[in-house]
């Protein structure tokens, strides 16, 4: 059965209510902390740096009691697709004028420069999947509401409506692990009505044609679910009183400086090393 497991491939957007150094952190610190290396790998060109990132969010993940394992777990869904977009980093990318050609097929000149690049395009997405998912991994869905309205708070000034903003990034990040459970339970009624799921496949034209009437009620529903939760959203008076307030209190400790501290060298080393 493991052709409708859905949801182990998936790792972005679940919470794991482990008791770890990391959970414990206030969620502001560890919103600031990620968000300031998700920032510092996007822009690093640094080998070094973005083999530092990999090992220190990996050592993170284990420090966190996920299963390692199971984080990598989140890099196979767009591997494919992170293979392609490399590959035409190889064969586009030539470097400058009189850089020598490691290869030459037709017009197209694949040099050490093109080479590097879609590697590093490649260990940047590890790093950006593996931060990411160390996030979700550790922030629980009422963390990530009252750290980000915490934080964001100042932009209320603006006539900038913050909690919809959070709302958003909040939802988004939880309708991965639905829409993962949901093509599982699609495909398993369209495999007891006949359906094809157990023929595994190198055609990419076969595989769409497996994959086509799995998206339309997946899309179906999922636009179910969504006018569900508005109603529901709206049956709570969401969104109607000015001035929420939280039943637990946040406060900063000096273990908390000191995790942002540790996130911001080990950004400023990816960066600069």
């Amino acid at each position: 059965m493991n052709e409708f497991d859905f949801l182990s491939r998936i790792t972005l957007g679940q919470y794991f209510p482990t008791d770890s150094v990391i959970h414990r952190r206030d969620p502001r610190v560890k919103i600031a902390g990620f968000t300031l290396m998700i920032l510092f790998i996007t822009f690093s060109t640094s080998k070094i740096g973005l083999a530092i990132a990999i090992l220190t969010l990996l050592a993170g993940i284990m420090l966190s009691k996920v299963k390692v394992t199971f984080a990598l777990k989140g890099l196979l869904p767009p591997l494919p697709w992170l293979v392609i977009i490399a590959i035409i980093q190889v064969f586009f990318i030539t470097g400058p004028a009189g850089t020598p050609a490691l290869l030459t097929l037709g017009k197209l000149n694949i040099t050490m420069v093109g080479v590097w690049a879609g590697i590093m395009l490649l260990i940047r997405f590890t790093a950006l999947i593996l931060c990411i998912s160390l996030a979700s991994f550790t922030i629980s869905t009422t963390e990530m509401i009252q750290g980000l309205g915490l934080l964001l708070k100042p932009l209320n000034k603006l006539g900038i409506q913050t909690s919809d903003l959070v709302m958003v990034v909040q939802v988004m990040l939880r309708f991965i692990p639905f829409m993962a459970q949901t093509a599982e339970r699609i495909a398993k009624a369209q495999a007891s009505r006949g359906g094809n799921w157990s023929n595994k496949t190198r055609y990419v034209v076969t595989r769409i044609k497996q994959v086509v009437p799995l998206l339309i009620p997946l899309f179906v529903i999922s636009l179910r679910r969504a006018e569900n939760m508005a109603l529901a959203m709206d049956a709570r008076a969401y969104g109607y009183m000015p001035q929420r307030t939280s039943y637990y209190e946040f406060k900063l400790r000096w273990s908390d400086v000191l995790f942002f501290l540790i996130c911001a060298t080990i950004s400023l080393a990816i960066f600069s090393v």
